[in-house]
C-alpha cells in the first residue's frame, strides 16, 4: 500500500466530509471491515456507512478487501493508501482547488480536534501511565522559512523512526495504537 497524493478538487471534497474522514482513518488503523463493523464504531446506520463507503471508493480512497468469509454477502472494504496527502500552497494559483484543499483541511482539523476531546474523555479509562506517556504542547517560536521547512522534515524524519518501530509491534505484546500529531505553520496573529 502506497502513498495517495490527492491533487484534484474532486477528490478533496469527496474527502472532506467527517464521517468519510473517520471511515479511511478507521480503515488504515484496524484494516479491513464491513459497513456493518464500521457502523458500529461511528454510530452510525450501515445503509449510511455504505453510501460513504461507495464515494470514498469513487474517489480512490478505499476498495473491496479480499477477506474469507462465509458470508459472501458481506463486503468488505480496505484503505486504498497506508496515508494521503496534499499540500495547500500547489493549490494557491487556482481558486476551485483553493476552496477544496480549504474545505479538507478544516475538516481535518476539525477531526484531530474531536479525536483529542475524545483522549481527554476517556483519559481515566487508559490507566496512569499511558496517560503520563502522552504529551501535548505547544510552542511559538520566531524562525526564518528555510528553518521551519527543516523543522517540518526534522519532525517528519522522527515520525516515521517511531512508525517503523511500531510496526514491530502485535497486539497483545504491551503495545497499543498511539497517534502523532504534528503541524509547524506561520503564527495566525489576530
Amino acid at each position: 500500500m502506497d502513498d495517495g497524493r490527492i491533487d484534484d478538487p474532486a477528490q478533496m471534497r469527496a474527502l472532506a466530509h467527517p464521517t468519510r474522514l473517520r471511515i479511511l482513518g478507521l480503515l488504515r488503523a484496524n484494516g479491513p471491515q464491513t459497513a456493518a463493523m464500521l457502523g458500529e464504531l461511528i454510530d452510525e446506520a450501515p445503509g449510511t456507512i455504505s453510501y460513504h463507503c461507495g464515494k470514498l471508493a469513487g474517489a480512490g480512497f478505499i476498495e473491496p478487501a479480499d477477506v474469507p468469509v462465509a458470508d459472501r454477502r458481506e463486503r468488505w472494504w480496505q484503505a486504498a493508501h497506508a496515508s494521503s496527502s496534499w499540500h495547500l500552497e500547489d493549490a494557491l494559483d487556482d481558486p476551485e482547488r483553493a476552496l477544496a484543499v480549504s474545505a479538507l483541511d478544516r475538516a481535518v482539523a476539525r477531526t484531530y480536534a474531536a479525536n483529542f476531546e475524545a483522549y481527554i474523555d476517556r483519559a481515566a479509562t487508559y490507566g496512569r501511565e499511558w496517560v503520563a506517556a502522552g504529551s501535548s504542547s505547544d510552542r511559538v517560536m520566531r524562525l526564518t522559512v528555510s528553518e521551519l521547512a527543516q523543522l517540518g522534515d526534522e519532525m517528519w524524519q522522527l515520525a516515521e523512526k517511531w512508525r517503523a518501530v511500531g510496526a514491530e509491534h502485535v497486539e497483545g505484546d504491551g503495545s497499543e495504537q498511539v497517534v502523532v500529531l504534528q503541524q509547524a505553520y506561520r503564527w495566525p496573529r489576530v
